[in-house]
């Protein structure tokens, strides 16, 4: 059984207290959800957003009142290079590292290939992908323990109606296990939510919230993946 519970977490790290975690995309959705996550543990968190500067500060609000004794809130466009290496080095100059990377900032056009114009092919893999690689790239100097990358259970199988975006999620979880090759000396996972609770499945499915509490137990090694692997969240949940 892929995901049956360890009696302790099989990963090095016994406790979360105090561990600094930048989120991207954390102003809604899974991101928040996993913010919130992560402040329940007592992380010091470094939260980003690229629009919904409202929603974001409300985050950052909730984080702290859930317990996370740090909270920094910052822009990020992980399409702009400037803009990705901009926010890591504030992160570092106010975290002096990064001890657990997520990247979670996404996009999603309901368009078959046919329907799409050329300007709709590049959002969803710049955002998606080239994106999630380049904010890895710029972090990977100062990163200590853990990347988690959100892929899909899109990622997986295919369905009809949003070419773009599956190609992008397949190649997330191809990133993934090629990291865990290439820098084996990091915990490399790759969540992958089914139908969420979110403005790209009109607020179908599970709470980002339990995403995001999956997220936290993954992290911590609850459950049994080998390094680079998926932890799918439908088949922890039940859904």
């Amino acid at each position: 059984m892929p995901y049956r519970r360890t009696s302790k977490p099989s990963s090095v790290l016994k406790s979360l207290k105090g561990k600094v975690v930048l989120i991207t995309g954390a102003s809604r959705g899974i991101g928040r959800g996993t913010a919130l996550a992560f402040a329940e543990e007592g992380c010091r968190l470094a939260l980003t957003y690229r629009t919904g500067e409202p929603e974001s500060a409300a985050v950052v609000d909730e984080c702290r009142r859930r317990g996370a004794p740090e909270v920094v809130r910052l822009h990020l466009d992980v399409t702009d290079d400037h803009s990705i290496q901009e926010t890591v080095s504030q992160v570092v100059k106010q975290f002096g590292q990064i001890d657990i990377l997520v990247n979670n900032a996404g996009v999603v056009l309901w368009k078959t290939l046919r329907e799409r114009s050329w300007a709709d092919i590049a959002p969803e893999l710049r955002t998606n992908l080239e994106g999630l690689i380049k904010m890895t790239k710029a972090c990977l100097p100062y990163v200590k323990e853990t990347v988690v990358n959100i892929s899909s259970g899109l990622g997986l199988e295919v369905m009809e109606g949003v070419p773009v975006y599956i190609a992008s999620k397949f190649g997330v979880r191809g990133f993934n296990q090629a990291m865990a090759l290439d820098e084996p000396q990091l915990r490399w996972i790759s969540v992958n939510p089914g139908a969420t609770k979110t403005q790209m499945t009109n607020f179908q499915g599970v709470t980002p919230e339990s995403v995001g509490e999956v997220m936290v137990n993954a992290v911590k090694g609850f459950y049994r993946t080998p390094n680079g692997g998926d932890v799918n969240v439908w088949e922890i949940l039940g859904e």
